[in-house]
């Protein structure tokens, strides 16, 4: 947009410092002997330039034209990665099929990557071909291989070189350094030595209540096991101190004033005063220290309550008792003083107040942090777990306790423990517990929340315990009554708490690092005035004061006149800096509280925690974030399904949520009741005009679903409702009959049971919510579950008139679900006294086990081709807008034209209006759209089984069969074709985000089951590998089935998430997502929330299945050829763990990672989360990351960046309450970051560049002065003016400009992503503009002097020359220059309050000499102040006239500049500031700002119009939303400029059609 695409130097972010990836290669086209020439020649550079980043930068200037610009820094191909002979992108080229089959083959389906069959073949997607000969293809891989060969090399030596300089000088002192300081410090004076390891584990007897008598002993360290306390709180009462002073002195500014008020204090240095520096300095120290002992004290009372929340332990001899009843009623008190002192702590804490509780005998309540290692504590449902412990006896079915693991791996499953046999029927009463006598060995405490490793032993037998056994810390008993178990870990030792992050250091803004060399860049500045003047003195000490008998022995020591200039020009660094920034921070928390952050839902506003790193808020370059609770609503819906070759939508829960919505609307709103009077009159003549359809399937006020990964691309596919009623009007035909199998396989393939609430509705309990989702929309569809006793599954049906019926069906056995197996089963005895087998899994593993699985998986195959095959052509399209060569319909600017031609324009600039504005809207629109595949559904050949679904009626009138063309009775029999279309929707729902399961049953016979039950029972009883046996039984019976079919579940993402990360993407942020669920969920969420493409290259790195080496350094050379139009990457816990043990697999990784689009972290514990971010920070040092979560999982993680952001008022608030920032929803990142951070950004950077400006503006003046007075140090300003300047005249501009300033609206940066990287590239404040703003300030200065030294050199000596009016109208024209040049030249944004400041500033400065003139004590001295004001210089017109005369040489000569450089050097903000000044933009960059993508709101006519354009859609009682009737025409469009209204056409359906 601007010169500055031409810049050379480096962008502050995405990638390591030292990238074995050269950027300054020669062109991609030289000769080959040039080539090897340049490698041979090529020397690495100091400073790396990225070949590509994660977006469109704004470096991508703006140019309305039909083409997207192209910045030619932006994809640069490494030549020594990708040579000549690499081919082009072909449609018909299956290498990038081929590629991603590689790459995503440990991913499945989720990933969207070619999962390997039996039949595969290699003849049409197993090579990778290109479209040239085969013979030419050779020789370029030859050439290819040749080029890899020495890029791995290159690599490699790359690698060691990296390991050489993490072991240089500077990291052996480093070492040398915590080396004794851990063992002087830390082992020496804090006596904190570390444990050395047991001998075999801890032992831990079962004995009811024996350890609260006597505790047990530690062996490592020969002394009780530490308590159940916990502290996250940074400091302790005696670390509060000495901590904050060394932080706050550790800010060189601060430590610079603490040594010039030590200066001050000397007698006789000082000619400000002695304690000028001093007082302002402590008050300032003691704020900011009072401001962080606060924060800390909030995390200390949580703390609190935590530690003092009650837990019941088993004690049958009553030894808590005798010491507790006075402690209960002190508890209470404090209970209760908490709870009316800080009413929101009983919200931000998921503890259940047991307190109330009935006691039991033998069971004492305590407080948590009286835990001791060996107590039996009992827990209730709902219950949090308050220490690590083994279950040792259970009340649910099988002694199976259901607990939620989400605080500690960010899981939703319900994790179903048991306690050992050995244990669980010894255990299960008072009694029984006291005589036990059993011994639990226990491993060391240790971080690892995936492992356990353990034993129990009893009369002499020994069984292992595993994770199955023990419940963690943060969990939570659910949908168990009750269960018992042994305390093994407490306090810092638990699991939680091993991964919670230590040593937490106070957070910098990053300005700070520049702020700090800009203080050391001044004090040699002071220094050199010093020097100077002192030299100045000496050389007119030896011309003048020795030959002036009047200044005889009048010379001045060294030292004072070293000192006392030091002290004099001191201000240059203003300690006022320091203290307006903290007012300016206070300012920002206030405008922080932006009502478009508030979410009404849960009644929660934006929070700010701390002001200290308000500005990092405009220079993320790493976003990380949690998946459950911050990206998802942990809510799972069924909404998809595929049944005999036809796929449905099921929406009845938005239908549902939309009309309660619509009840608790206020009713007042006569627009409101005539729009659905019209809706209902319009379903009625719908229904009219088709009999067969008695009422509308879609509610008038229901909207239909839309996916979210690709928007806008989705085939209309009929609803569920039109499923039902057609198994209504045909209930015998093969359609009917398949879906009513699969329906039944939905209702019974669970283990989900029924509750019946207090006003008679159901409620389900589950184990998973995916099983929740498919038990509620089996109810909707008419298979409600309503009970389940022992053994038995009751099912509520509609009979053929609508009258319910029961069905019970006898549950035989059950085989679960895990993670190895990927699938469950359920044998069923029917009603008809057949025996019936169910199964649910993935596909991948399903297809295998179906009756005719070689032809299901040949289908299966056909289907991945295809889908390779289109991925592989929307990659193309990709890199081509990517580099700017693709060329896309004009439909918009016809669009655009034909509009124009319709309307009646009544002037130029109306009609000038308008084509800036539908222009704008066009480039906007493709911004958006840049990533979207311009090519609707999914079909590439007639066979593809939505192809008849796109010539299906919209409406139903004329037409005796309303499903004519939707259901396929001839499909439905014909097994190969039901196959194809099944497998092609599980590919379509994968590609859209959805979780999918394959359903399948088989009936088998009485002699069969009865001879797979004794081999199963006998694995189930088996005493050694249980679950290997149980596994290997289930194999026998989960074979030769029928097809059922397919269900996609939808893990609902929070409002506006797509769109949020949409616009971070094009911020050039990288967002990555570390989550502790599996990695199919994660591949799921990524797709659905866009952090993964429909065309992206997925990378999984696996240590069980991978050369962990090679795989990275192949993944390495297939990014680094520039041809992968967007890579993510995956890699789970165990492997980061394998990574972080070997250096170079460490250094290959991370620089592997930040070339990546976005990296998926999957079953990654709180201490790797948080270490991802630690290496990122110490990777790319130049970034600035992002930490988001909700849960005390994330919490490590948000401490460990350097802006960590909470997510309050869905799961609790525990990571809200530790975080810098929260927030109620992830959609408000967005304007967070976008609008608020750069806005205090930008307000940050101009207030410390304004600071400056003015005091070197304001006291080189002062040193200019010293020539003409002998270098004695006199002052050329009144003192007691020169004490108040920065007080009275000068605070209030910068105040209110790092307050108020604005550069730019908010819709335009919500709209235009891209100006984010204005912060990122640190724009505002670096040391240039630092430099060029400090040059201004010295030509100002000079002027403001000479100009003044002109004036009174010739003055007529009737008037008053004395120091005072000369002094007097330096300062005159300073004060004013400083405030016009601040509040008027630079402020963008100008407010009644900033133009008020400015008039108090300048109005108050002549007010004060009014004032001093009138009370200034009569004496004798160089400043005669008593009256001259008013009587000696303030009525001469010559003063004033000189005074208005250096102004406006002054402002004059920053008008110029400023004009010179938005001409010839225009900014982005420039542009845009000149293009919001145009009319009709604002409505544009509204509508492209909402967050949902959504048109902003308009007039009435313009809402009546967008409801009547979803009328025609929402009245289809077949299809569902995906159809639009067509493309929109440029008549729909809002016609903007001249400000006529005229329908507004959702943004939706123009991305659609752009």
């Amino acid at each position: 947009m601007s010169s500055q695409n031409d810049r050379s130097d480096p962008p502050d972010t995405p990638r390591q410092l030292y990238s074995p990836l050269p950027s300054d290669l020669p062109p991609s086209d030289a000769a080959d002997g040039e080539l090897r020439q340049e490698r041979n020649n090529w020397q690495p550079r100091n400073s790396w330039q990225p070949r590509r980043t994660n977006t469109n930068t704004s470096a991508q200037r703006v140019r309305f034209s039909q083409d997207v610009p192209r910045d030619p820094g932006y994809r640069r191909i490494d030549p020594y990665v990708r040579s000549t002979a690499d081919p082009p992108m072909h449609p018909n080229d299956d290498s990038q099929a081929a590629r991603a089959s590689s790459s995503t083959a440990a991913g499945g389906r989720a990933g969207g990557g070619h999962v390997k069959y039996d039949l595969d073949t290699s003849t049409e997607g197993g090579q990778s071909q290109s479209w040239a000969s085969r013979g030419k293809g050779s020789q370029e891989t030859d050439d290819t291989d040749r080029d890899a060969t020495f890029r791995l090399d290159h690599y490699r030596a790359w690698v060691n070189r990296q390991r050489k300089r993490a072991k240089g000088p500077q990291a052996r002192f480093e070492e040398f350094f915590n080396k004794y300081y851990e063992r002087w410090i830390i082992e020496g004076l804090l006596r904190q030595k570390p444990l050395p390891p047991s001998r075999d584990g801890r032992h831990v007897p079962i004995s009811a209540g024996a350890v609260r008598k006597v505790p047990l002993i530690d062996e490592r360290s020969g002394g009780d096991y530490i308590s159940n306390f916990i502290r996250s709180s940074r400091y302790t009462k005696w670390s509060f101190v000495p901590k904050q002073l060394y932080f706050q002195f550790s800010k060189l500014a601060n430590f610079y004033f603490l040594i010039i008020a030590v200066l001050q204090l000397i007698p006789g240095l000082s000619t400000t005063g002695s304690y000028t520096t001093l007082i302002p300095l402590l008050i300032f120290v003691s704020i900011s220290m009072a401001k962080e002992g606060y924060d800390d004290y909030r995390r200390y009372v949580l703390d609190k309550t935590e530690n003092l929340a009650p837990a019941w332990v088993l004690d049958p001899d009553g030894t808590v008792e005798s010491g507790e009843k006075a402690g209960q009623n002190h508890l209470k008190d404090i209970a209760r003083r908490m709870r009316r002192r800080e009413p929101e702590e009983g919200r931000m804490t998921e503890l259940q107040d047991i307190s109330e509780r009935q006691s039991q005998p033998g069971w004492a309540k305590i407080k948590w942090q009286d835990l001791r290692v060996g107590d039996i504590v009992r827990l209730r449902r709902d219950d949090s777990v308050p220490a690590d412990i083994v279950i040792l006896n259970a009340t649910g079915y099988n002694g199976v306790a259901y607990i939620e693991t989400m605080a500690l791996d960010g899981e939703t499953n319900l994790k179903s423990k048991q306690a050992c046999s050995l244990l669980a029927d010894r255990c299960d009463t008072i009694e029984n517990m006291r005589n036990c006598g059993a011994e639990v060995v226990s491993e060391d405490p240790n971080a690892d929340l995936y492992n356990f490793e353990g034993r129990v032993t009893l009369d002499d037998e020994t069984r292992p315990l595993t994770m199955s056994d023990v419940v963690y810390r943060g969990s939570t008993l659910r949908n168990t009554d009750e269960m018992v178990g042994l305390v093994i870990n407490t306090g810092e030792e638990c699991k939680i708490r091993m991964n919670a992050n230590r040593g937490v250091r106070a957070k910098a803004p990053k300005m700070q690092g520049l702020l700090n060399r800009i203080v050391v860049l001044l004090v040699l500045v002071v220094l050199t005035l010093t020097v100077g003047c002192m030299g100045g003195y000496y050389l007119w000490k030896n011309s003048y004061e020795r030959h002036a008998p009047y200044l005889h022995d009048a010379g001045v020591p060294f030292a004072h006149i070293w000192f006392g200039f030091i002290i004099a020009f001191n201000t240059l660094i203003p300690l006022s800096l320091y203290v307006s920034l903290e007012i300016i921070k206070v300012g920002q928390f206030i405008l922080l509280g932006d009502v478009e952050m508030y979410d009404a839902e849960t009644n929660t506003p934006m929070v700010v925690n701390t002001t200290t790193i308000l500005e990092n808020l405009g220079q993320v370059n790493y976003v990380f974030s949690d998946k459950t609770g911050t990206l998802t609503e942990n809510k799972m819906r069924f909404r998809k399904l595929s049944v005999a070759g036809t796929a449905w939508l099921h929406d009845m829960d938005i239908q549902r949520d939309q009309d309660e919505k619509e009840k608790s609307a206020p009713e007042g709103n006569p627009k409101r009741t005539s729009r659905h009077f019209n809706r209902n009159a319009g379903a009625s003549t719908a229904q009219n005009e088709d009999e067969p359809v008695t009422t509308p399937l879609i509610p008038s006020s229901g909207s239909a679903w839309t996916s979210t990964a690709r928007p806008g691309q989705s085939l209309p596919i009929p609803k569920t409702e039109a499923l039902l009623n057609y198994m209504h009007q045909n209930p015998n035909t093969a359609f009917s009959k398949r879906a009513r199998q699969f329906l039944l396989c939905v209702a019974l393939c669970h283990t989900c049971l029924p509750e019946v609430k207090e006003d008679g509705e159901i409620a389900f309990q589950a184990a998973s919510p995916d099983e929740l989702a498919l038990v509620q929309a089996a109810r909707d569809l008419g298979y409600l579950l309503i009970d389940r006793p022992t053994r038995t599954i009751k099912l509520q049906l509609q009979g053929p008139e609508g009258e319910p019926s029961t069905e019970t069906y006898e549950v035989l056995d059950v085989v679960e679900f895990s993670s190895k197996r990927k699938r469950m089963s359920i044998v069923i005895r029917m009603p008809d006294g057949r025996i019936c087998v169910f199964c649910k899994g993935a596909d991948n593993v399903m297809i295998a086990r179906l009756k005719n699985a070689l032809l299901a998986k040949q289908k299966a195959s056909d289907v991945e081709r295809r889908a390779s095959k289109r991925k592989s052509v929307e990659a193309e399209r990709a890199m081509s807008r990517l580099s700017g060569t693709y060329s896309p319909r004009d439909s918009m600017s016809r669009h655009g034209t034909i509009f124009r031609k319709g309307s009646r324009r009544k002037s130029a600039e109306v009609n000038r209006r308008s084509i800036v504005s539908d222009d704008l809207d066009t480039w906007l629109t493709r911004r958006e759209t840049m990533d979207l595949d311009r090519t609707a559904g999914f079909a590439e050949d007639p066979s593809t089984p939505r192809q008849s679904m796109v010539l299906s009626p919209v409406l139903l009138s004329g037409t005796s069969d309303v499903f004519d063309g939707i259901v396929d009775e001839m499909m439905a029999a014909d097994e190969g074709a039901v196959f194809e279309q099944c497998f092609q929707h599980i590919s379509e729902f994968a590609s859209e985000g959805l979780r999918t399961l394959l359903f399948a049953y088989r009936y088998i016979s009485d002699d069969e089951y009865e001879g797979w039950r004794k081999v199963y029972r006998a694995a189930a009883s088996s005493l050694v590998d249980r679950q290997q046996r149980i596994e290997e039984a289930a194999e026998l019976i989960e074979k030769d089935f029928d097809l059922a079919g397919a269900s996609a579940i939808e893990d609902k993402l929070q409002q506006g998430v797509p769109e949020t990360i949409e616009k971070l993407r094009r911020a050039n942020i990288k967002v990555w997502m570390l989550t502790g669920d599996k990695r199919e969920t994660a591949i799921n969420i990524a797709h659905s929330a866009r952090l993964a493409k429909p065309f992206s290259e997925i990378y999984i790195l696996d240590a069980t299945e991978d050369d962990l080496q090679q795989k990275i350094t192949s993944t390495l050379i297939d990014v680094g050829r520039g041809m992968v139009a967007h890579s993510v990457l995956v890699v789970d816990g165990q492997t980061l763990g394998v990574i972080e043990k070997d250096e170079s697999l460490k250094i290959m990784f991370y620089d592997l990672a930040v070339r990546m689009d976005s990296v998926i972290c999957c079953r990654a514990s709180p201490s790797q989360k948080a270490g991802l971010v630690k290496a990122i920070r110490s990777t790319v040092p130049s970034s600035l990351t992002l930490a988001i979560g909700d849960g005390s999982n994330d919490i490590a993680m948000i401490q460990a960046s350097h802006v960590g952001i909470g997510i309050s008022g869905r799961e609790g608030l525990q990571a809200a309450r530790v975080a810098d920032y929260s927030i109620a929803q992830f959609r408000f990142l967005q304007r967070l970051l976008l609008v608020h951070g750069r806005w205090i950004y930008l307000r940050t950077a101009k207030y410390i560049l304004a600071t400056f400006w003015k005091e070197l503006v304001f006291y080189i003046i002062q040193a200019q002065y010293q020539r003409w007075n002998g270098y004695t140090g006199t002052s050329i300003y009144e003192s007691w003016s020169l004490t108040v300047f920065n007080a009275l005249f000068t605070s209030l501009p910068v105040i209110l400009f790092g307050i108020f300033e604005k550069d730019l609206k908010a819709e335009t940066l919500l709209a235009v992503p891209e100006l984010y990287s204005f912060g990122q590239r640190s724009e505002a404040f670096n040391f240039k503009v630092y430099l060029s703003w400090m040059l201004s300030g010295a030509v100002d200065t000079v002027i403001i002097y000479m100009m003044v030294w002109g004036f009174f050199k010739d003055i007529l000596f009737t008037e008053n020359n004395s120091l005072f009016p000369l002094g007097q109208l330096a300062f005159t024209a300073a004060v004013i220059l400083i405030n016009v040049k601040i509040l008027i030249l630079e402020c963008h944004h100008k407010t009644v309050i900033t133009l008020t400041g400015f008039a108090i500033s300048i109005i108050g400065w002549f007010v004060w000499n009014l004032f001093i003139g009138g009370i200034y004590p009569l004496k004798f001295g160089p400043y005669i102040v008593r009256g001259s004001f008013m009587n000696e210089f303030g009525n001469k017109l010559g003063w004033w006239a000189a005074a208005g005369a250096i102004v406006a040489a002054v402002v004059a000569l920053e008008l110029g500049l400023k004009a010179l450089q938005r001409i010839y050097f225009p900014r982005d903000q420039d542009l845009w500031q000149e293009i919001e000044r145009e009319g009709g933009v604002s409505q544009v960059l509204k509508e492209h700002a909402a967050e949902e993508g959504k048109a902003a709101p308009g007039t009435a006519e313009d809402q009546e119009s967008v409801d009547e354009d979803d009328l025609e859609r929402r009245l289809s009682p077949i299809l569902s939303a995906g159809s639009s009737g067509g493309p929109s025409g440029p008549a729909q469009r809002r016609s903007r400029g001249a400000g006529v209204p005229k329908p507004i056409n959702h943004k939706g359906l123009r991305i659609r059609t752009a």
